[in-house]
């Protein structure tokens, strides 16, 4: 069977830029600070793809520590700032979309102003606009792990679900992709990646993982040629 793909959906932090690791520095020593000490690869590994704020309820869930809301505040500043400077690509990116012959969007966690910043830093912007899509412009509730963003972003390109190959790093954004019906490549090529990281993105639901850039465009027209096996 060979369907292929209609529609080719990217996450935005830790797919196309190296965004994790820099948020990752910053919320880890915010929450030690606070009482909850965290390193940075724990980070990453526990929390990659969720809202700071996400994060927090979960942390205050946990540890039953109170956390003030101006951390919200005060992270997303630090972080802004942070990734306005300090962001870089992940490489390979051009070169992939060059070889991938189907329409192609973002669905992202970060705010839509966010998203801007670092896709015009790194210079991606032009790659995928006006085609970006960010699930706090659906609700605060409504960002992955929901299927929310992933289900915005094909109707806005009016592809069926099922016909749409989404590429994300974290465990989150791949439970939201096969909750929307869509089938998922995992990507480790970031530099918050972690010993088990390509394990755990398999397990919740990406179909294989992949580490460059530079595999992207042979993968997915393998992927095309074959069912979901899901």
């Amino acid at each position: 069977m060979s369907n292929g793909f209609d529609l080719i959906i990217f996450d935005c932090d830790g797919v196309l830029v190296d965004s994790e690791i820099i948020a990752a520095e910053v919320e880890s020593k915010l929450l030690t600070e606070a009482g909850y000490p965290i390193g940075v690869e724990e980070m990453g590994e526990r929390f990659a793809g969720m809202t700071w704020q996400n994060i927090l309820f979960e942390v205050e869930r946990e540890a039953s520590i109170p956390l003030s809301a101006s951390l919200l505040d005060k992270s997303e500043k630090l972080l802004d700032l942070r990734l306005a400077n300090d962001v870089k690509a992940i490489p390979g990116v051009p070169l992939a979309l060059s070889r991938l012959p189907m329409p192609r969007c973002i669905c992202s966690n970060s705010s839509s102003a966010r998203i801007d910043t670092m896709l015009s830093k790194v210079g991606y912007k032009e790659l995928f606009a006006p085609y970006i899509y960010s699930a706090k412009d659906l609700g605060a509730d409504r960002v992955k792990p929901k299927p929310d963003i992933f289900l915005h972003g094909a109707k806005q390109m009016n592809v069926p679900p099922a016909n749409v190959i989404v590429i994300e790093d974290s465990v989150h954004g791949v439970q939201a992709a096969r909750a929307a019906g869509m089938r998922v490549i995992g990507f480790t090529g970031a530099s918050h990646t972690y010993p088990s990281h390509a394990d755990r993105l398999t397990d919740a639901g990406a179909e294989t993982v992949i580490a460059r850039m530079a595999d992207l465009a042979g993968v997915v027209m393998a992927l095309s040629e074959w069912e979901d096996v899901f």
